[in-house]
């Protein structure tokens, strides 16, 4: 299983670490060492942190406190109190330590330092919704959220590989299969 990071922002793609919301959730932080790949992959740390279940659940329980206040901000619903105290007591946390080595930047931390960094990233977006184009994809199944930063603002889905190209692959075989169909009356041995 692989991550995918095409929202814009790191919160929304870690709130994309659960897909199909609405209909049969894949879970992709099933496992701690899962959180620990997201980790590196999504450049928070650069070597995997360590985590426990309990560490799993906590930073679960972060993702959908994110989701539920930025799906209730796009819908004009007000901030769940529970939510925001879950994001700023996050957000408060130990972010990543930075050195530099011979190698290169080093970012080390364990999962408060990973949870701090969402949080963190989650307020910051939600303090600037307003100004943000930021949707839900267009692909009936998908529950991603991302940034629209396209020049001209009509961006639809959350990345091409997983929703775009299917919905533009189904959307052509429908148009072949209606240009294939005879109308109605007209046909083989019809009256057309």
């Amino acid at each position: 299983m692989s991550f995918v990071f095409v929202s814009g922002n790191l919160a929304l793609d870690f709130m994309g670490t659960l897909k199909w919301r609405r209909s049969t959730p894949e879970e992709l932080l099933a496992t701690p060492a899962d959180l620990a790949r997201w980790a590196v992959e999504a450049g928070v740390t650069t070597e995997e942190p360590a985590v426990d279940a309990a560490e799993l659940r906590r930073l679960r329980a972060l993702r959908e406190a994110v989701y539920r206040l930025v799906t209730g901000a796009m819908e004009g619903r007000p901030w769940p109190q529970d939510d925001l105290r879950v994001v700023n007591e996050e957000a408060g946390g130990a972010p990543p330590r930075v050195s530099l080595s011979p190698a290169g930047l080093v970012r080390s931390g364990d999962a408060g330092a990973v949870a701090s960094s969402v949080a963190c990233s989650a307020a910051e977006l939600l303090s600037e919704l307003g100004e943000l184009r930021v949707r839900e994809c267009a692909r009936p199944e998908c529950t991603r959220v991302f940034i629209d930063r396209s020049r001209s603002g009509n961006r639809q889905w959350c990345g091409m590989e997983e929703c775009g190209n299917r919905i533009k692959a189904a959307s052509y075989r429908s148009r072949k299969r209606k240009a294939a169909t005879p109308p109605s009356g007209e046909g083989p041995g019809g009256s057309g």
